[in-house]
């Protein structure tokens, strides 16, 4: 066995141990819970065994715990833990990392592309498209859209939407399975009808008052923030979104998750 993995077995056992003192359980009392014999619980708080799976997640349920509770170098940082999200939700175009384990707050769609929103990793924006795609009807819009005026976001949204509705748009033009017609169809009439609501949200006039949301974490100098302007798509000016993504990149994203479903 690899010293890594009885690493782990070492510090799964230890606080397994420390949160069964906590709870002033007894090792009988405690092997009672889990279905196993006080000898084989001693043994694997001794770090002679390990759990199984049915039993491990009968102790994240009796403690109220997560697995990063267990191994905190599981607990990843937010990107990391987004592309993992993303890429169960149907962006499978992206990697996904197997060493990463996404928080149980990343369950709910309509946090995932929140918080994508909110991080503005262009991989990760354009990754949006299929999961938009796939679970529209899971995701509530305005309730989203308030959440990110409360943080001054929300044109990150509707320029969202924009982009993803005309790469559906294009997506429609060609000959499609029958499945991908339909979500597509089904996915740009609600984008469409709450982008209506968003662009009166969000006048073009309101948008110029208020500034340039300067998107990608590349741009750091007043000349890359001038460029990027300068070839910026329509959707993007439209929104006051400072960013290099174009419509043609949420299209390619479609496409590429829409091959690996």
């Amino acid at each position: 066995m690899s010293i890594r993995k009885n690493k782990t077995k070492e510090i799964i056992a230890t606080r397994v141990r420390e949160l069964r003192k906590q709870r002033r359980w007894t090792q009988a009392e405690f092997a009672r819970r889990l279905g196993l014999s006080q000898s084989r619980l001693s043994e694997i708080e001794r770090g002679a065994g390990s759990f199984t799976a049915e039993q491990f997640l009968t102790i994240l349920s009796l403690f109220n715990v997560t697995v990063t509770d267990f191994a905190p170098e599981l607990a990843s940082d937010p990107e990391a833990e987004l592309q993992k999200a993303l890429t169960r939700l149907g962006a499978t175009h992206l990697r996904e990392n197997e060493n990463v384990v996404p928080s149980e707050f990343y369950d709910d769609p309509g946090v995932v592309v929140r918080e994508t929103l909110v991080v503005g990793s262009p991989r990760l924006l354009t990754a949006l498209g299929p999961v938009l795609v796939l679970h529209v009807d899971h995701i509530q819009l305005r309730k989203l859209h308030a959440r990110l005026a409360e943080l001054g976001l929300e044109r990150r949204l509707g320029w969202l939407i924009d982009n993803v509705l005309e790469a559906i748009r294009s997506e429609l033009k060609h000959a499609l399975p029958r499945l991908w017609t339909k979500r597509y169809r089904r996915a740009a009439i609600v984008l469409d009808t709450f982008l209506e609501y968003a662009r009166a949200s969000s006048p073009k006039q309101s948008n110029d008052a208020v500034g340039p949301d300067i998107l990608d974490p590349s741009i750091r100098t007043k000349r890359t923030l001038e460029e990027v302007k300068a070839a910026s798509s329509p959707i993007s000016r439209r929104w006051n979104i400072v960013t290099g993504l174009q419509p043609e990149d949420f299209l390619h994203a479609l496409g590429e998750a829409r091959a690996g479903l």
